[in-house]
């Protein structure tokens, strides 16, 4: 097997760089630097710790023009999305600096018999991230400064096309004045990061990926009896009901459809009407699928850029054929641009029905799954007919209606009411059911992996 690897510009096709992986040593000897890193970094009150959190999100910024083209070029997201990501991640350490002390702070019980109880929020030691591409930066942002702030150390394994986006965030950390070794990027292959599962000094594992990489990360972390938090992946419905306005519902779902190219775990993937503006909906939706405009990222008349890779694309185009073959309908796009870069266009599919790909599984890209339903209680079915269980999302004018039907009858982790939004740094980000378990951002986020630990001091 090869020591070393390239990373490719989606876009152009064109090599970008080739990175070497580490040795058995050096991913040894950074999981230990790391570890004693933290030994002091855990010393340090909440408020310190919050400190060095601001300034990871001022050194963002200052590096926004770097990540943002760098972040196109890997894997070949729209260039203002760059931006915007780089920008909830500065929100996100924003807020956790500001509101992190207070979520951490100790708790004061009085005991059933008049002693006294103190609940105390320690930190556990390293935490390691395995991570996806698909949003290079907010996807370590999310878990690393959470962890930060609780008082771990954080080890990072991220997805190989976006291994340069990786390092120059430890660059980022590093300008930010973080202690040395807090933050180590590990430049390792699937069989090595088996090895920092096992290691002794790894106290937790995150992961965010496949439902099938879920099943693995989980095993083996739960074989070294390590707490995981899985955020995996996602067949999000958006539900459009009767009295829904229409434009509003089309341009929210056209946008949660080929945001980020369509490559999303808590995007917008099926459309479930019910029949009576069914038809209204489809030809508005068809009609703005239509107009997006597949490009280079980084011209700004683009709306969709290209697929990250050559073999996502080719999976989700045999996905779409599958389901045609299964009596789905394409009703625009549907077939690879003959063109250089993994474009892939803007794609909805009617007549969509259990038994396909577009309705059992995740399409990842941007292609849209259209289903009618006959009323409010078959689309609620519809949408909870799923093996995951991240997001979905409601369109009804009647809006206190709304939240209430998403409490009592979506089983998702999320529920977006007439909008399509990715994260907010105070709510809690997750799934249920093959979507994953464990919450991020947020203080749910900071309280994943730490010792919850009960100090007594009992009447006799």
């Amino acid at each position: 097997m090869s020591n070393s690897f390239k990373t490719t510009n989606p876009a152009t096709e064109e090599v970008l760089e080739t990175y070497e992986y580490m040795s058995s040593k050096e991913m040894e000897d950074a999981i230990e630097s790391c570890h004693h890193a933290f030994l002091e970094w855990k010393k340090k009150s909440p408020e310190e710790r919050a400190s060095y959190i601001k300034k990871v999100g001022k050194s963002l910024q200052n590096h926004k023009e770097e990540l943002t083209q760098l972040m196109t070029d890997e894997m070949g997201k729209l260039l203002k999305q760059s931006k915007q990501e780089v920008d909830l991640c500065a929100q996100i350490c924003d807020w956790t600096a500001e509101n992190g002390p207070e979520n951490l702070k100790d708790e004061e019980k009085e005991l059933p018999n008049g002693g006294k109880g103190i609940i105390t929020y320690s930190p556990i030691g390293v935490i390691y991230g395995i991570q996806p591409w698909n949003f290079p930066v907010y996807q370590v942002m999310r878990y690393a400064i959470a962890n930060l702030m609780a008082g771990n150390g954080v080890l990072l394994k991220h997805a190989a096309n976006v291994t340069g986006t990786g390092l120059l965030l430890e660059k980022v950390f590093a300008e930010a004045g973080l202690p040395e070794n807090l933050f180590k990027v590990l430049v390792i292959d699937h069989d090595a990061s088996d090895n920092v599962i096992k290691n002794k000094r790894v106290r937790g594992v995150t992961l965010t990926g496949s439902p099938e990489a879920g099943k693995v990360i989980g095993e083996k972390a739960g074989a070294e009896l390590k707490k995981t938090v899985l955020e995996l992946g996602s067949n999000d419905a958006y539900i459009v009901l009767k009295d829904a306005d229409i434009e509003t519902a089309v341009k929210a779902c056209v946008n949660g459809r080929i945001y980020n190219n369509g490559e999303t775990c808590v995007a917008a993937k099926r459309f479930v009407i019910v029949e009576e503006v069914y038809e209204e909906f489809r030809d508005a939706y068809v009609e703005k699928m239509k107009s997006i405009k597949a490009g280079d990222p980084k011209d700004k008349d683009s709306k969709i850029g290209p697929m990250a890779r050559k073999d996502l694309r080719e999976k989700l185009h045999d996905q779409v054929e599958k389901s045609v073959e299964n009596g789905a309908k394409i009703s625009c796009g549907g077939e690879i641009p003959d063109q250089e870069g993994y474009y892939y266009p803007a794609t909805v599919l009617e007549n969509v029905a259990s038994g396909q790909p577009a309705y059992d599984d995740e399409l990842f890209g941007p292609v849209a799954s259209l289903i009618k339903v006959k009323d409010e209680e078959e689309a609620f079915k519809v949408a909870n007919d799923s093996r995951f269980g991240l997001g979905g999302g409601i369109f009804t004018k009647d809006e206190s209606r709304a939240f209430e039907l998403a409490k009592n009858h979506f089983d998702t982790g999320m529920v977006f009411i007439n909008s399509f939004g990715l994260a907010q740094p105070n709510m809690p980000f997750g799934g249920v059911k093959d979507s994953g378990y464990g919450r991020e951002h947020g203080g749910f986020g900071m309280k994943e992996f730490v010792n919850a630990k009960a100090m007594m001091s009992l009447n006799s």
